[in-house]
């Protein structure tokens, strides 16, 4: 697999995914200015009991079969038939728990709206088999079109039932239509189907790579919604509400970079096991370019963060903002940098080092946790930017010892994107004395953000700059 093929995938990967998350957006925003905050609430609630259950739905296959190196149909059918089985118990484990979750949180509403919502573990268990797939064989492309079908259709679905007055059911009926019609395009793309093939055996090897990677993704989803369910109970669905919305902006634009970026060079970096030069590589060439796509919009939102939600919102959302300021710069100085090492660990088979790590990052995360909810869902958030980045650093220190690039190494590749952001965001937060309409005055601060973030990066040569003009500039005339 060449350099060219992997910066191919990428940028559809990069297209698929803010393209849906761009419509996302646009959807919520508007279902934002029709809902209530407690709505969101009460859905943050049971996203997290779902989300938690979505872990099982691969149980670390996806990631056995992506880093095997000759994976066939008798494994990726023996892990659809077992990953569908396992959906369809825990969807009953959530519809028989529904009804003690909600008198735990005293919201009826939640029994109905979480048997529904769990509905979408089935749905998954069809979906992540050709997620899988694509990813190993590298058809970013047809991400593209499943997801970008799948969210238009959602958007109508959840715009008009929040106009006509559906509430908190046009946000969960827009999550179902959106994973429906994904996983129906994807079925109809992508060539591969299950066999009526089974192998215990099979599932037995897989899982002894993958029950280590699952164990970590129950330990770090464990500890992350923690924050959630303790704000929704000690405090309000308002509260949790604003907290959840606040996080959603900087992690739509940071997560989706930096999984389209991960979910491209993990398949990559796995192919290349053997040669850890090449491994170092892509790390580095993956940090890097995380860092200069996703930062100068972190701290470019940080420093609009209060127009932007009054514009974007509207007053109910203000109290977002202290919140969403703490997220952009959380993810402005962690992107990237903890995901590639990550992957290259799962990538060269430490596995185990991976559990090692997760284990090490909760149990400071769970510390944090235990000191900051004493003085608020402000300090929350606070205590959550603190854990992110004492994560990063806990992920990049192996880096030295498997593939020699040692920590300090990966902040000295970023810091160049790192002071350009500075130096950007100080001049827009300049401007936000000038005395003029708040809406004029957000237009003028990005468009002046993206000009002098770009003027800075042609005057230092940044080489993030240069090879993502050269990549965009050889696509477009490809498609010519």
């Amino acid at each position: 697999m060449n350099d060219k093929s992997i910066s191919n995938n990428f940028i559809w990967r990069l297209l698929e995914r803010f393209g849906a998350q761009g419509v996302t957006l646009i959807v919520s925003i508007i279902l934002a200015r029709i809902l209530d905050p407690d709505a969101y609430g009460a859905v943050a609630i049971i996203s997290v009991f779902v989300s938690f259950c979505s872990i099982f739905v691969d149980g670390g296959f996806s990631a056995a079969l992506i880093q095997k190196k000759e994976s066939d149909d008798l494994d990726f059918s023996s892990v659809f038939y077992f990953n569908l089985i396992i959906c369809i118990i825990l969807y009953f484990i959530l519809f028989l728990c529904a009804p003690f979750i909600a008198n735990y949180y005293s919201m009826d509403i939640l029994n109905p709206v979480l048997r529904v919502q769990a509905f979408t573990l089935i749905i998954s268990a069809f979906k992540s088999i050709q997620i899988t797939y694509v990813s190993k064989t590298m058809q970013f492309k047809k991400f593209f079109f499943s997801t970008i079908g799948g969210t238009l259709v959602a958007a109508v679905v959840g715009i008009l039932m929040a106009y006509y007055g559906y509430g908190i059911w046009a946000i969960v009926i827009q999550g179902l239509v959106n994973n429906f019609i994904d996983t129906i395009i994807l079925w109809i793309t992508v060539k591969w189907k299950p066999k009526v093939i089974f192998s215990f055996k099979r599932i037995k090897l897989l899982f002894s790579y993958g029950w280590k990677l699952l164990v970590s993704n129950i330990v770090y989803n464990a500890y992350s919604d923690l924050r959630q369910l303790i704000i929704g109970k000690v405090y309000t669905t308002e509260d949790l509400a604003y907290y959840n919305k606040a996080y959603q902006f900087p992690k739509l634009i940071s997560e989706n970079t930096t999984n389209a970026l991960n979910s491209v060079l993990f398949p990559a970096m796995s192919e290349r096991q053997d040669n850890l030069l090449e491994v170092k590589e892509i790390v580095k060439k993956a940090i890097k370019i995380s860092s200069y796509l996703v930062s100068p919009i972190m701290v470019g939102l940080a420093v609009v963060a209060e127009n932007f939600i009054l514009i974007l919102l509207g007053e109910k959302w203000i109290f977002c903002v202290p919140y969403l300021q703490v997220f952009c710069l959380m993810f402005a100085f962690s992107s990237g940098i903890g995901a590639a090492n990550q992957n290259a660990l799962k990538a060269i088979g430490k596995s185990n080092l991976l559990l090692i790590i997760e284990i090490a990052k909760c149990t400071i995360d769970i510390i944090i946790l235990l000191i900051s909810m004493r003085f608020g869902v402000f300090f929350i958030a606070v205590g959550m930017a603190i854990g992110t980045i004492s994560r990063m650093i806990i992920c990049a220190l192996p880096g030295k010892k498997y593939y020699d690039y040692s920590f300090i190494s990966q902040i000295i590749d970023v810091l160049p994107n790192l002071i350009l952001n500075i130096i950007m965001g100080g001049m827009v937060y300049l401007m936000s004395f000038i005395q003029m309409n708040n809406y004029l005055l957000f237009i003028l601060q990005v468009i002046s953000g993206i000009i002098i973030y770009l003027i800075l990066s042609i005057i230092t040569k940044n080489d993030c700059f240069i090879y993502v003009s050269q990549k965009i500039i050889k696509m477009i005339k490809k498609e010519r």
